[in-house]
């Protein structure tokens, strides 16, 4: 049994509040204040790597990218039922011009404007919205800490007004985008809840929309044949969810993606389609992030890979290791033909130390081209994986388009299995 000492030792190398600041991803400054981490240039490589995946995925599922202020009048958020339940956990107005100004803790009341702002037919329905968009909440600072709970958020949002025909479809092909993106991250949730009203607490009172909205769930859930546990006093104030739930290393749980029927809202911003007996009907709304916010992510995997993240999200994809000086030349055409692939990549020249030193420098790099007087003679890389694992040398070109297929599909594999199997054989 490893001691409580080791436990609690390697509990702190994966905190993401140490591990993070160490692998120069983000840092903090009092000046900024508490709960307002920066990004520095490797986490803000990782940060867009992750917000161009979640964008294609929504643009591939039919969504459609909308950019909307973070501020809002406080009586668009009276009218949504933020101020009136949510009030404690906003920044206090700003007074401008005689109107009060906030800085808003949702996007969902912009997005019914926008969806206001246009006639509706059934036909354009579902009409998928999303937003990769900053909002705030005002978090004590005793709670705040590193990415996870922090006061400007940047949350993968996305809201779809639909048909009450086509809510379930709708979840269940969120829950389906949810699976895939963990997939791609390496993220193995902990479990699912079905997050419902609780006693004492501010929520819509409206009892019959609250239980179409939760049977709705419930049948989605049962579906998909996914375990699940009821939590009651989970829910938005507006309407039960679907919480898929992580831990991290320490052992805290808490939501990383999430999915909700919203009956409330589109009867308060006088939401209406066109229906096929040219009636006016009220939509439904579905809140939906697959990822959740970009700071919770990111603290996550940083905790659940030790910073060794999957190659296609990796800061630095390839590092190049020229043995001299002599190689340099080559070492730097390497790094260009790399990026002209889209690849990230850096050189560690001698300078930096032998090369078993620069090795171990790079031990989270994901792949290591090692290239000496041979290799520069001929074209080809010796490839180290960050597993450990060598290849034999092989011409660049072909080293290359296997990375990039790997990096372009978004697996978790350092190598294609075929040519991993050989590889292998060949070194046992």
């Amino acid at each position: 049994m490893r001691s409580l000492a080791r436990s609690r030792e390697e509990t702190t190398m994966h905190d993401h509040r140490k591990l993070g600041r160490e692998l120069d991803l983000f840092d903090t400054d009092p000046l900024i204040g508490a709960g307002l981490p920066y990004w520095l240039p490797d986490g803000a490589a990782v940060r867009h790597t992750l917000e161009e995946y979640i964008r294609t995925a929504e643009r591939r599922a039919g969504y459609q990218h909308v950019y909307s202020p973070v501020l809002g009048k406080r009586e668009l958020y009276e009218i949504s039922g933020h101020w009136s339940h949510y009030s404690d956990d906003m920044f206090p107005p700003m007074d401008l011009g005689g109107e009060q100004i906030v800085l808003r803790p949702s996007l969902c009341p912009h997005h019914a404007l926008i969806y206001r702002s246009r006639s509706h037919s059934y036909r354009d329905l579902p009409l998928r919205i999303a937003e990769l968009g900053g909002m705030y909440r005002s978090e004590l600072s005793g709670v705040l800490g590193g990415l996870t709970r922090v006061r400007a958020i940047h949350l993968n949002d996305a809201h779809i007004f639909c048909t009450l025909d086509q809510v379930a479809d709708e979840a269940r092909n969120a829950l389906d985008m949810i699976r895939h993106a963990y997939e791609a991250l390496g993220i193995t949730p902990r479990r699912y809840r079905l997050s419902l009203p609780g006693p004492g607490g501010k929520y819509v009172a409206a009892p019959e929309l609250w239980q179409r909205s939760t049977a709705l769930l419930t049948d989605v859930l049962d579906q998909a044949g996914l375990p699940y546990e009821a939590a009651e006093g989970e829910a938005a104030f507006y309407g039960p969810k679907i919480d898929v739930q992580i831990i991290d290393g320490a052992g805290r749980e808490s939501t990383l993606s999430t999915i909700q029927v919203d009956f409330h809202q589109p009867e308060q911003f006088d939401l209406h389609y066109i229906g096929p007996d040219s009636a006016r009907h009220r939509p439904v709304m579905v809140h939906r992030s697959i990822i959740g916010s970009v700071e919770r992510a990111v603290a996550h995997l940083i905790e659940q890979h030790g910073g060794a993240f999957p190659a296609w999200l990796a800061p630095t994809q390839i590092v190049v290791l020229p043995i001299t000086d002599s190689e340099l030349p080559n070492a730097a055409a390497l790094a260009r033909q790399c990026t002209d692939l889209g690849l990230r990549a850096q050189i560690i020249g001698p300078e930096r130390g032998s090369l078993g030193a620069r090795v171990r420098q790079s031990k989270l790099v994901p792949y290591q081209a090692v290239i000496g007087a041979q290799e520069s003679t001929d074209g080809h890389i010796a490839l180290r994986l960050r597993d450990g694992h060598r290849l034999d040398p092989q011409p660049t070109g072909d080293i290359l388009s296997r990375i990039s297929a790997l990096i372009e599909a978004h697996s978790t594999n350092l190598w294609d299995g075929a040519a991993f199997s050989q590889v292998l054989r060949e070194h046992i």
